[in-house]
């Protein structure tokens, strides 16, 4: 049984849910899900560090210390892995990013750094996709990270201060059109949540051209 969210309108992108397993550390679960989306299972993707480093893929395989990644290539699907971080997906003509947002990548600015990186190679984004995470609803903060993403300030359902990651991000793609989930992976269900248990499985934001 697979929870995927299956974007409208972007059918290179896939978030990948709880029942779809550890698409980060166990193979098995990997290649399910790639077999679902009839995609390679060799992904390109990146040792995650919560900044704004963007590399491009011409491979599949681990390409380094960074929190986003994209393709110009044919057959590469490219993925980030979350567990409350923001998953964000954007699609470009000949060309596919994705990127991993928590509070620090975001105000790190990752996800406008993807843009700009298709920018760079003449393969700008058209579109954007931001898949579940923990919402204003249940995220906690303090001041210190309210100050970091000014303007999305927020307040959590039993009333404390949080922030809005996916408004910020919305913020930073002014000009595209975004497709949002809305899915709280805290509150909602079927998503693994870090900040829930300490999970140490994943989900996969997923992109490849096609």
């Amino acid at each position: 049984r697979t929870g995927m969210i299956r974007p409208p309108g972007y059918p290179g992108v896939a978030f990948t849910a709880a029942s779809d397993g550890d698409v980060r550390g166990e193979p098995v679960d990997r290649a399910t899900a790639s077999s679902l989306l009839g995609i390679d299972d060799r992904w390109a993707t990146v040792t995650q560090v919560h900044g704004s480093t963007v590399v491009r893929a011409s491979a599949s395989g681990d390409r380094g210390s960074a929190d986003a990644v994209f393709t110009t290539e044919k057959d590469l699907p490219v993925a980030v892995f979350t567990a409350d971080c923001i998953g964000v997906a954007l699609i470009g003509a000949g060309a596919v990013g994705v990127a991993h947002a928590g509070w620090r990548g975001v105000a790190a600015g990752v996800v406008p750094a993807l843009a700009e990186a298709m920018h760079g190679v003449g393969r700008p984004p058209r579109g954007a996709a931001i898949g579940p995470g923990i919402g204003p609803c249940c995220y906690e903060v303090g001041q210190e990270v309210i100050a970091e993403i000014p303007g999305s300030a927020a307040t959590t359902t039993w009333n404390t201060e949080s922030v809005d990651l996916v408004q910020a991000i919305r913020r930073q793609l002014v000009g595209l059109p975004v497709w949002a989930s809305g899915e709280c992976t805290l509150c909602g269900n079927g998503f693994h949540s870090h900040r829930r248990n300490s999970t140490p499985e994943r989900m996969a934001t997923i992109a490849w051209i096609t």
